[in-house]
């Protein structure tokens, strides 16, 4: 299994498309060991290949971020 971008392990990508953000319902990009939702403007971390998708555990994303074609 090859690293995402930043080091960590991929999220198998028949998972990652079932994924979604829990505010926005939107799909999820994986980035480093964080998966990112840009409608929400939130990510989400990657504990031991494990997905936290807690809304009150989330982080906000910075403008920095976010790709000039989501915002």
């Amino acid at each position: 299994m090859t690293s995402a971008p930043g080091g960590s392990t991929p999220i198998d990508p028949q998972l990652l498309d079932l994924l979604r953000c829990p505010l926005s319902h939107e799909p999820l990009v994986q980035v480093g060991d964080r998966l990112l939702c840009y409608a929400s403007r939130r990510a989400y971390r990657i504990e031991d290949g494990i997905p936290v998708m807690l809304a009150e555990e989330s982080e906000e994303l910075s403008d920095t971020e976010i790709p000039p074609e989501h915002r």
